[in-house]
């Protein structure tokens, strides 16, 4: 034993929890870390054979796929990002996109300063999706591109709904419906960025249609600038765009020529209705132009009414009530851009200021459209009333003022026209008996006076070259005696050639062409009986000398014209009252004789009551032509009946349906105004012996050149009787 004493074990806690043994009792080892280990999955089985291996193919094979999407994706991606942001540095300031058109307009104004006729590509100013009208603009959303607000500038939901639909229709998944949101529609506005080139040996209009053209390969560049476009500018900038450019029909570029140019108003006072036929418009401007067919236009615009109350725009009631009281035309719109008056106008003008500006021009003309209507409506009664149903016969209106000033004019029956041939200003027809006061005209200028005495009987003279002529009055009878102002009321052939005979046809020829007949004169004896041709302007204007005491008339339309922004006129009239031709004494003497031919003679059917006019009649041989031209002291007005190819008429003569067209349009024109005396001097009562007009030999009363045998013979032949 040790002498030392036992150690004892040192205090130590009981574990909590027992330590596990393993089977033959001894400690498992401690974990290095206080951490749990996870338990390791155990590896799945590989399947083996033939499964096994097509398994491992088919998942290789979605991988590479997948990699292989990922990565084009990226780089399509960034490609498109590169793109976009080509055309984004491209793009313009918004202010120098707003006003698309390669032309200058024309704006005619009547002579209140009214707007009555547009020409080229009109512009009214630049609007902005904020000053529009919110009818229109809404209008336009729900028709043409409902989730403009929501898109990235192109919609796939559209472009799959558009191709379904061509797909169901037959047609090729580009043909038909495009599926374009209205930033697409904007970039083809704009050409894709792509400016006119000259040099291109297309014009611009060929330019324009190729550009618009549909390709998938367009479509993707379209794609893609649309997406440029909606990084640079705004939703509402992109629509202001649109309502600057987009082109309405009846020449209207943006939606405040269109409000202008339809309704008289502008884009900021249209009304559901309005607005809807704008939107409606953009579809098929020339086919819907409410000045093409008012009906569809406003079909189409119950359409658009229809789609802003299903997208909660306008209420129902509202939808009724537009659907109810559609938009109308306003009366400049349905005078159909002025008609035969703004072509001559147009035409009359010059021509790098009217046909080829390049600028925004302004014209004030003389129409008076009070006056206009009344040309338009007397002329169409008779036709309603008078004129047997089927009738392709043509008529003209010309009225003026006594200084040349047109204040209307109608071209033919169709008076709702544009572009169309005028036959006002552009027929040359015989004049016949209208002719006859210039013959007078020369002889009261000498000293003749209109209680002058001279013989209607049989009379004859020697052609030469063709023999003897015998002119003949319309009703193939003779009154013996007669006053010159009797002569003229009866329009006597024979008294006619014989004054003209006895003061010589160059002097009538000569008064003639100073008061404004521009075309030849017949150069034989016929010319006392209108052989020679003229336009209804230059005869009504002729007439217009008369009645201002024998001063010459230009006939004119405009009065001024200036750049749109310029205080100052560049150009003024071109025509009014120019230098006397007869004396003023005769003048009114032959004011007065003429008097007499609506008072009793062949001009009575144009009586205006209380009211003094006068006049003359005019029928060509085989009735080709009838003419009646008369004056109030207020007014000028020219009337031409005829066919186009010639046809004669079927008994119509001057003094007839011409003279009740004359007749209707005249009392239009003077409702409302007093009844002004004509300007004119009566003659002092004829005395027995009164000097007779010296009766010319029947002898050619001048030498003409020699013609074929026969050749003026014919050409007598074919002109008139009275």
């Amino acid at each position: 034993m040790s002498d030392s004493p036992k150690r004892k074990r040192p205090l130590v806690a009981d574990r909590r929890h027992p330590t596990k043994t393993t089977g033959s009792g001894q400690k498992r080892p401690s974990k290095a870390t206080p951490a749990k280990r996870k338990r390791a999955r155990p590896a799945k089985p590989r399947r083996g054979g033939v499964l096994g291996f097509l398994s491992a193919v088919v998942g290789w094979f979605f991988r590479l796929i997948w990699i292989i999407t990922w990565r084009v994706t990226a780089v399509a991606l960034l490609l498109l990002a590169v793109a976009v942001g080509y055309f984004y540095t491209t793009l313009p300031p918004l202010e120098q996109l707003l006003d698309g058109r390669a032309r200058g307009s024309v704006t005619m104004l009547d002579r209140d300063g009214s707007v009555f006729a547009w020409r080229g590509d009109q512009f009214g100013g630049v609007v902005t999706a904020d000053s529009v009208s919110p009818d229109l603009k809404n209008a336009v959303i729900a028709t043409e591109d409902k989730r403009f607000y929501r898109h990235f500038g192109v919609s796939p939901r559209g472009i799959a709904s558009a191709v379904r639909i061509n797909l169901s229709e037959g047609r090729g998944p580009l043909s038909g419906h495009g599926g374009s949101t209205i930033t697409q529609q904007v970039a083809k506005l704009l050409c894709l960025g792509e400016p006119y080139d000259t040099s291109s040996g297309m014009t611009e209009r060929e330019y324009e249609a190729d550009c618009r053209r549909t390709s998938l390969k367009r479509k993707a560049k379209e794609a893609v600038y649309s997406m440029a476009m909606e990084a640079k500018y705004s939703k509402d900038d992109i629509l202001s765009i649109y309502l600057n450019r987009a082109y309405m029909g009846g020449g209207a570029f943006g939606a405040e020529a269109a409000a202008q140019r339809f309704f008289g108003k502008p884009a900021s006072a249209l009304k559901p209705a309005e607005g809807a036929m704008l939107a409606g418009l953009l579809t098929a401007p020339t086919t819907l132009s409410p000045t093409n067919n008012l009906d569809r236009s406003q079909n189409r615009a119950a359409t658009v009414i229809r789609l802003m109350q299903d997208q909660g725009y306008i209420t129902q009631a509202e939808a009724e009530d537009a659907i109810a009281n559609p938009a109308q035309l306003s009366e400049a719109a349905d005078a159909e851009a002025g008609g035969y008056f703004a072509d001559w106008v147009m035409s009359s003008g010059p021509e790098f200021f009217t046909r080829n500006t390049t600028e925004d021009v302004m014209i004030k003309t003389t129409l008076d459209q009070r006056v206009q209507r009344a040309a338009e409506d007397g002329l169409n009664w008779v036709f309603d009333n008078k004129v047997r149903e089927g009738s392709k016969a043509q008529a003209a209106v010309v009225v003026m003022s006594a200084d040349g000033a047109v204040r209307a004019m109608v071209g033919g029956r169709k008076t709702k026209v544009a572009g169309a041939f005028n036959r006002a200003t552009q027929a040359m027809r015989q004049t016949g008996s209208a002719f006859k006061p210039f013959i007078y005209a020369a002889a009261l200028d000498l000293g003749y006076s209109p209680n002058d005495l001279i013989e209607d009987a049989p009379y004859c003279l020697d052609i030469p070259g063709s023999g003897q002529w015998c002119p003949k009055n319309y009703t193939n009878n003779f009154k013996g005696q007669v006053t010159l102002t009797s002569a003229l009321a009866q329009s006597l052939n024979i008294p006619a050639v014989k004054v003209s005979e006895s003061v010589g046809r160059e002097l009538v020829s000569q008064v003639a062409e100073q008061f404004g007949i521009q075309s030849d004169l017949a150069a034989g004896p016929a010319l006392a009986l209108g052989a020679s041709e003229s336009t209804l302007l230059e005869m009504t204007g002729a007439y217009a000398g008369i009645l201002n005491g024998g001063s010459s008339v230009k006939p004119y339309g405009l009065i001024d014209l200036t750049i749109k922004g310029d205080p100052e006129p560049v150009m003024g009239t071109g025509g009014g009252i120019g230098e006397r031709v007869i004396q003023e004494d005769a003048a009114l003497q032959l004011v007065y004789m003429m008097s007499r031919v609506v008072a009793e003679g062949t001009g009575a059917r144009a009586q205006l009551g209380d009211r003094e006019v006068a006049g003359k009649t005019g029928t060509t041989q085989a009735n080709r032509d009838a003419w009646f031209i008369g004056f109030s002291a207020d007014y000028v007005a020219g009337v031409w009946m005829g066919y186009d190819d010639n046809t004669p008429l079927t008994g119509v003569s001057g003094g007839g349906l011409p003279t009740e067209i004359w007749h209707e349009v005249m009392e239009r024109v003077h409702e409302g105004l007093p009844a002004n005396p004509l300007p004119m001097i009566a003659p002092a009562p004829a005395v027995v012996q009164a000097p007779t007009v010296q009766q010319p030999q029947p002898v050619p009363a001048q030498p003409q050149p020699q013609s074929p045998v026969g050749l003026i013979d014919k050409v007598l032949r074919d002109i008139f009787g009275g």
